[in-house]
């Protein structure tokens, strides 16, 4: 066909295409319904169009020369529509509903297959496995009918989550199935159930493991492409066509899953990684793309159905009415029988009655189904009855889910009444309406005055706020208890929080790591006020400032092998991640005061800043631990911070300049450039050093000072570095008798078993006497901040002591004077255990005799190590003090003879 008909019949459809959304609404029918009754009419007219004029007539002599294969479906249209489903959803939704999206994406694909192989091959002549092939054909939904429907009535979110993203998976189990099923017809396989079950395996996972490599490559090549949204865009109009296509004739898994999981993909993590500008435009273009695809689709393939219903005779119309009704039996089967037993699995989540009557009489089918009928009809290997009769019943089927359940889905939903709001959500729409209203009077009434428009015509429009604020009903907010109220609130705040965190990625206050990672938390946070109210807000704030699971495998990393570099770097992230949750949490108090308190009251708002407040505590309690111990380094992060705030400001005030024409294009490009010198270097982020040398570590220990410098080097080569975190747990009981350690730097509290507290600073050690054989008290060790520590093994141990004999002896009598104070405290608590009558036996010593007793012990430190954090503990708060007797941590608390 000439190339410009092929244009000119192309230009035709999509420009009758632009006038089908508002028909439809005009008409109160689903879109994709009037796509199809326009194809159905197209496809008849194109035949018999010799009463049309010339240019009419070579519009339609165009459309009848198209010629549309099942290829050009699948590998054209499908992977746009399957793209743009994909990159609109919202993951962290998905992955909530997982469990029934799975249950209906695969076995409602092998329920329906079977159920319809074995009815249709009961009552037809056909064999089962063209039964088999139609059941695979029909399992497949389609998202755009029934989700445009569900967007114009308003239905939950999450009913469309669970709708799109069954209809997003069974496309792929449906078309392997149907691949295994032709291959068996066309007489190339056999028909075995371990045969299509690996089949779909290797199809299925293969293809999201394909899907999610492509996925992020393409976000990492989005760095190269920032700046230039056109090419940016493009990159993901390109990753459609090529996982779809890759995966299909070079891996041999499945396109449709590799698509929707790279869509997926760029969905969660591409906003990140692209330019801002590019994301905002990214969806709009998708969109359009969207409906380019969708409405040629449905148009092509109604066009279609004149052509493969012509020679269908009763029976095979009877065929799809039993068609029909199978199909929603082997529905209702996973809807109302298999999905209830999902709550026995960890996948549970549950699916009310109503949103299960919408699943099962929402499963339209549309183009796919068309398209596989067709595929079915080109195979010449496939006897002629058999493809006759997959083409009507296929056809006949689609085209009564679009004409039965599309028109009546809408009044499905408003009968069940999920199109309304809930109460709650009633309330909060009636309070922000008033709130609204009133503000938007005063200032309509302010404009009046200083447009000096007339009285009458002020009063009228006055009247018709007057009338909104009487239909609000008063102290509607009143209808909601204190905890929904503030559990609203808290979710406002949460969603808010989101979108200050993507502003500041759009500021490139942070960069796309660290915006990737902070956004993630942002949802989680958001996701459990959701489930668990005020609750759930307190459990994730607790959980927000705990280390991550990298810095944790880091972490793990240094105590087995030694390896700095990684827990260096997860240390920065948290540096930075927690100063910008600082930043954020600050702004969201102000903004929960400003904005919440008109919206909930001001009790609901106080509760709420109360909680933030509480947030903002433990952020900071965990940036000052940090802080100390690594000022140079949060000086740094300070004056990155506020160099690109400041950036961003002088960024946004030349723009302001170019589009006020104060200054030219090329004024604004050089004043850019200049920008882009002057704030250079706060892009170069200096590595944090934690300074794990042992030979320099080794420095801050007293007890190895005035050691030579052979057995300073020997030492240094038996002594790990290791770094912990405040409040981990250093030297456990299990652990007694394996190592012990020096502290280097910062500070360890020694948990005593009558639970007093201890605390040892820089220079002192533990874990000796369980070394020396004495494990006569073996108390817990946590670290109280982030101390650096020289970790020693047993056999080390025992070589260092033999090898040098000054270290020997300083460290036994250390170990002395400790197993002294021990005994002491042992006599003390067992007499004071003892019932004893008014005048204290003489076996029973009064604590100052028990001080003495201490005293006389003779217990010291070797160069006078460990005083100053032995005065530190006896005041450390939080020190548990018995109230009958005197505890350990007075005994053994004197300077240098904590057990520790």
């Amino acid at each position: 066909m000439n190339v410009g008909f092929l244009v000119f019949g192309l230009a035709g459809l999509l420009t009758l295409v632009c006038f089908m959304p508002p028909l439809a609404g005009r008409l109160k029918l689903p879109y994709s319904v009037l796509l199809a009754i326009v194809g159905c009419l197209l496809g008849i007219i194109v035949h018999v169009h010799g009463w049309a004029p010339s240019w009419i007539g070579d519009f339609l002599d165009s459309l009848e020369h198209f010629e549309i294969s099942s290829e050009t479906f699948l590998m054209v249209f499908l992977p746009v529509l399957l793209f743009e489903t994909a990159l609109s959803m919202n993951v962290r939704r998905l992955m909530d509903d997982i469990g029934p999206i799975l249950m209906m994406a695969i076995v409602a694909v092998v329920v329906c297959t079977v159920v319809v192989g074995v009815t249709l091959d009961a009552i037809s002549p056909y064999g089962m496995v063209v039964c088999l092939l139609l059941g695979a054909i029909v399992a497949t939904t389609d998202p755009v009918a029934v989700v445009g429907i569900f967007r114009e009535v308003g239905a939950p979110k999450r009913l469309t989550t669970l709708v799109e993203g069954e209809s997003l998976f069974n496309d792929a189990a449906s078309i392997a199935l149907y691949s295994v099923l032709l291959a068996v017809l066309s007489g190339h396989g056999e028909l075995t159930v371990s045969g299509i079950f690996n089949d779909f395996i290797v199809h299925f996972i293969g293809g999201g493991l394909a899907g999610f490599a492509m996925g992020r490559l393409a976000c990492l090549l989005f760095a190269w492409l920032r700046g230039f949204p056109t090419a940016e865009i493009t990159l993901t109009l390109t990753l459609a066509y090529l996982s779809f296509f890759i995966s299909e004739h070079y891996l041999n898994v499945s396109g449709v899953v590799a698509t929707v999981i790279a869509g997926l993909v760029v969905g969660s993590a591409g906003r990140t990684r692209m330019s801002p500008t590019t994301f905002e435009h990214l969806a709009s273009s998708w969109e359009q793309f969207g409906f380019w695809a969708n409405s040629l689709i449905f148009l092509f393939a109604a066009m279609l159905i004149p052509k493969l219903m012509a020679a269908a005779d009763w029976q095979e119309l009877v065929l799809v009415a039993v068609l029909f009704v199978t199909t929603l039996v082997a529905r209702a089967i996973v809807v109302f029988g298999l999905l209830p037993l999902l709550g026995m699995t960890p996948l549970s989540t549950k699916v009310s009655n109503p949103y299960k009557v919408v699943m099962l009489w929402g499963g339209l089918r549309g183009a796919v189904s068309l398209a596989l009928a067709l595929a079915v009809t080109e195979q010449t290997g496939v006897p002629e009855e058999a493809r006759q009769f997959i083409a009507v019943a296929t056809t006949g089927f689609v085209l009564i889910t679009l004409f039965v359940n599309g028109i009546s889905l809408r009044p499905l939903i408003r009968m069940l009444g999920l199109n309304q709001l809930s109460s709650v959500e009633r309330t909060i729409r009636n309070q922000a309406l008033a709130v609204a209203l009133e503000d938007l009077q005063g200032k309509t009434d302010e404009v009046a005055r200083t447009e000096h428009i007339g009285t009458e015509v002020r009063d009228r429009i006055r009247a018709v706020f007057d009338a909104s604020l009487t239909s609000v009903h008063d102290g509607q907010v009143s209808q909601m208890s204190d905890d929904q109220r503030v559990a609203v609130g808290l979710a406002i705040v949460a969603q808010r929080e989101e979108e200050m965190f993507f502003d500041i990625l759009k500021a490139q206050i942070v960069d796309w790591r660290m915006a990737e990672a902070l956004l993630a938390r942002a949802e989680r946070l958001e996701d459990a006020i959701r489930l668990g109210g005020i609750p759930g807000f307190e459990r994730a704030i607790v959980a927000d400032v705990r280390y991550s699971t990298g810095f944790r495998i880091a972490l793990r990393l240094h105590y087995l092998f030694g390896f700095q570099g990684w827990l260096a770097r997860e240390l920065g992230q948290r540096f930075a991640n927690l100063m910008s949750k600082r930043s954020v949490a600050q702004r969201l108090i102000v903004f929960a005061r400003e904005q919440i308190t008109p919206l909930l009251g001001e009790e609901a708002t106080q509760r709420i800043v109360i909680l933030h407040q509480r947030r903002l505590d433990l952020i900071e309690n965990a940036m000052q631990a940090l802080n100390l111990q690594y000022p140079s380094y949060a000086q740094w992060l300070q004056e990155s911070y506020l160099g690109r705030v400041a950036r961003e400001m002088e960024r946004i005030r030349y723009r302001d300049m170019l589009e006020q024409f104060l200054i030219s294009g090329e004024v604004y490009a050089d004043l850019m450039a200049q920008l882009k010198s002057r704030w250079a270097h706060i892009d170069k982020h200096p590595p944090l050093d934690i300074e794990m040398s042992a030979a320099e570590l080794i420095k801050r220990v007293p007890l190895f000072e005035g050691l030579s410098a052979d057995s300073l080097r020997a030492i240094s080569k038996l002594l790990k570095p290791r770094l912990s975190l405040p409040d981990q747990r250093v030297l456990t009981k299990g652990r007694h008798g394996e190592e012990m350690c020096f502290v280097a730097s910062g500070a360890v509290a020694v948990h005593l078993p009558d639970d007093t507290m201890i605390e040892l600073g820089s220079g002192e050690f533990f874990g000796e006497l369980g070394l020396l054989g004495e494990q006569q008290i073996m108390p817990d060790v946590t670290s109280l901040g982030y101390s650096k520590l020289l970790m020693l093994s047993s056999r080390d141990f025992h070589a260092l002591l033999a090898r040098d004999e000054n270290l020997r002896e300083r460290i036994q009598l250390v170990a002395k004077q400790r197993l002294r104070a021990i005994e002491v405290w042992k006599q003390f608590s067992q007499a004071n255990a003892a019932p004893a009558p008014a005048p204290a036996p003489a076996s029973a010593p009064s604590p100052a005799q028990a001080a003495e007793a201490a005293e006389a012990a003779g217990v010291s430190t070797p160069s006078g190590a460990g005083a100053e954090s032995a005065e530190a503990a006896r005041g450390t708060p939080g020190a548990g003090t018995p109230q009958e007797g005197v505890p350990p941590g007075e005994i053994l608390g004197e300077p240098g003879a904590v057990p520790r």
